[in-house]
């Protein structure tokens, strides 16, 4: 059964009976030994349910804002949408999305330092008034095309700054000019917003949100009513990452931004809720033995001892489903399909390429598996993240399909929360697996 990522209405398999995803993945990788060896997606729709819930027992003063370009997969935006979560959009596509889902024009941030006046009229237009600002020439133009728009000005960070090796959001000593120059614009100005990486350190907010606090005092002393603190994403999938933020930055939230301030204090955590929820299997369709290979000692190194490496060509590549790898996400080694090889097998040094012939279209760079035959298949989870839905395609390749799932117990969860598939759950078309 498959419910493809362009279509709006999509069918999830129900497992019941103990039926795991592992043995969802096997049926489809079996069914495709039979057919065209294609890639394809699983998702599970219960992880998304239990990132939601690790996020409210973790961090219960920040609401949630899923950013949309983390993945734009229907049932992520709708299961999302029925849980309340709100929504940032990059562009007038994205915009169109969530409102097609019937997310309230309140719950939508428009994001971006630099936006196409149409979207900015679109937003205009359907009354999302929320938008993010960093410089004059943005000011302005928001000024002309959507007068009623409410701003959150974006502060640059220094972590930010160091990882992306460029300046984005505005500098906390150029922001009374940019204050003021609302003010004469007649612009209202109701919160800062600020990003920082993907990290360990949760040590890294302090700065940014005692710039913040600073953002804020200035605001209100030029007469504007800040109500919204944007804290960014930066929150990978790990719960443990997740307490250890929440404790460092919570004392400082309850000095600073108080319950009774009325500022509503919000986050955009985009990896932490889909990256597990998406799983990717792939078939090896060429192989190359490096060592043997004169041409191959320029793409891979060889070991000391002389053992085999081997680099493999897969049927997607970074053109395709590892799209991510462009955009700086880190592609997660695979596991092999659990009947193409004995445990007890060797590992050498391997990299994974993509069918483009592209010096670009390298997945991993260098991994240990045991070796691969052409045909074999390779699992890589913690996929959700990592630009499925961002997908090009290069001659005749195609977008893999995504077969969603969920399992009666998390079913019953998720309809305990209040979702159905009456109210909200409109599009889900809930049969049972194998039927």
């Amino acid at each position: 059964m498959k419910g493809l990522t362009d279509e709006r209405n999509y069918m999830v398999e129900l497992l019941e009976g103990g039926t795991t995803l592992e043995d969802v993945i096997e049926n489809h990788i079996y069914e495709q030994a039979l057919a065209e060896k294609n890639s394809f997606v699983v998702a599970n729709l219960g992880a998304l349910m239990r990132q939601h819930a690790v996020w409210q027992s973790t961090m219960p003063l920040v609401r949630p804002f899923y950013p949309l370009k983390c993945n734009r997969s229907p049932a992520v935006i709708e299961i999302l949408a029925a849980l309340g979560v709100g929504f940032v959009c990059s562009n007038k596509t994205d915009l169109s999305m969530v409102l097609q889902h019937d997310v309230p024009a309140e719950n939508i941030i428009l994001s971006g330092v630099c936006k196409q006046l149409s979207h900015i009229k679109y937003a205009a237009k359907n009354g999302i008034n929320y938008l993010v600002c960093d410089n004059e020439a943005e000011l302005s133009k928001i000024a002309r095309a959507h007068p009623n728009a409410k701003l959150l000005l974006q502060l640059s960070t220094e972590a930010q700054t160091e990882e992306a090796s460029m300046l984005f959001g505005c500098s906390l000593k150029s922001c009374r000019h940019l204050l003021e120059t609302a003010r004469e614009l007649g612009m209202d100005v109701v919160g800062v917003v600020f990003q920082v990486p993907s990290c360990k350190d949760p040590q890294v907010y302090m700065n940014p949100l005692s710039d913040a606090r600073c953002v804020f005092d200035m605001a209100e002393e030029l007469g504007f009513h800040m109500e919204i603190l944007d804290i960014g994403g930066g929150f990978s999938a790990s719960e443990i990452q997740l307490k250890q933020t929440h404790a460092a930055i919570r004392p400082f939230l309850e000095a600073n931004f108080p319950v009774m301030s009325g500022v509503h204090i919000i986050a955009e955590p985009g990896t932490f809720y889909v990256s597990s929820c998406f799983t990717l299997a792939v078939n090896v369709i060429g192989k190359k033995d490096v060592a043997r290979d004169l041409h191959g000692k320029a793409l891979a190194k060889l070991s000391s001892n002389d053992e085999p490496e081997f680099l493999y060509y897969l049927n997607e590549g970074v053109y395709g489903s590892f799209v991510g790898k462009l955009l700086g996400n880190t592609i997660p080694s695979p596991t092999v399909h659990k009947i193409s090889y004995t445990a007890d097998e060797p590992g050498f040094s391997s990299s994974l390429w993509g069918p483009s012939c592209d010096a670009l279209d390298q997945v991993v760079e260098r991994c240990l598996l045991p070796e691969l035959t052409v045909g074999d298949w390779l699992i890589f989870k913690n996929m959700g993240a990592s630009g499925q839905e961002e997908a090009v395609t290069i001659g005749d390749a195609h977008k893999p399909p995504v077969y969603y799932t969920i399992s009666t117990g998390d079913w019953f969860e998720m309809q305990k929360s209040g979702i159905s598939l009456d109210n909200p759950m409109k599009n889900f078309s809930l049969v049972q697996y194998g039927s």
